[in-house]
């Protein structure tokens, strides 16, 4: 009874360990077995910021939200600024991505504050920059005040919730939503959102207008 004691303690012991270690030292890959799950990571844990060259200026919230297969329509190599309202901010499941010791958090941005599910564009932070914002800033701003700093959930929520924003990331599309995309799954019952394309992550946020 004591051996079987014993080594539940050290088992414990070891997760926990484990769990603190992965949640500062987690890898661009995440936690995967393949190589297209772990290329699949990489897309979406980015760390680094994109530079005036890889935006592609035709990328907009209105026309993210254009209706049709999108499949292709954009490109994960490049980055996208966005401005919409801000409808809801809520924290992402654990993920293998995060090796399943941090959430990002979803930002679900539309044309109006009250936009039902199936018009919202999804944009995540994640842990790697939420960290990299922490320690870096934004020294490239005029106006210090609008550019927001502190990307915990709670501070999205509180700050974001209603306001016109503009937004800054990488195009992701993630085909784990297809099914659940009004674009690409047109009358579903149960889709959530407009497209299966994100700002993943996001790396830059600013606040434009007032809460409505």
């Amino acid at each position: 009874m004591r051996f079987g004691l014993r080594a539940v303690l050290i088992v414990a012991a070891l997760a926990v360990m484990l769990a603190i270690w992965f949640s500062y030292r987690c890898p661009a890959s995440g936690l995967a077995l393949s190589q297209g799950r772990r290329d699949f990571h990489r897309l979406k844990n980015r760390r680094f910021l994109p530079q005036l060259g890889d935006f592609d200026s035709n990328v907009t919230l209105q026309q993210l939200l254009q209706p049709g297969a999108d499949q292709s329509r954009w490109s994960t190599s490049r980055a996208a600024r966005l401005e919409g309202y801000v409808v809801s901010v809520t924290a992402g499941p654990l993920e293998l991505v995060n090796c399943f010791c941090r959430r990002d958090a979803h930002i679900n941005v539309a044309l109006q504050p009250q936009a039902s599910a199936r018009e919202i564009v999804v944009l995540e932070v994640t842990p790697a920059l939420r960290d990299l914002i922490s320690r870096t800033g934004n020294t490239e701003a005029q106006d210090q005040s609008l550019v927001l700093s502190d990307w915990s959930t709670e501070t999205l929520q509180k700050r974001l919730t209603g306001r016109w924003v503009r937004f800054e990331g990488w195009l992701f599309y993630d085909g784990q939503h297809e099914s659940e995309a009004e674009n690409t799954a047109p009358g579903r019952a149960a889709n959530w959102r407009a497209t299966a394309w994100e700002l993943h992550p996001v790396t830059r946020i600013e606040l434009i207008g007032e809460k409505k």
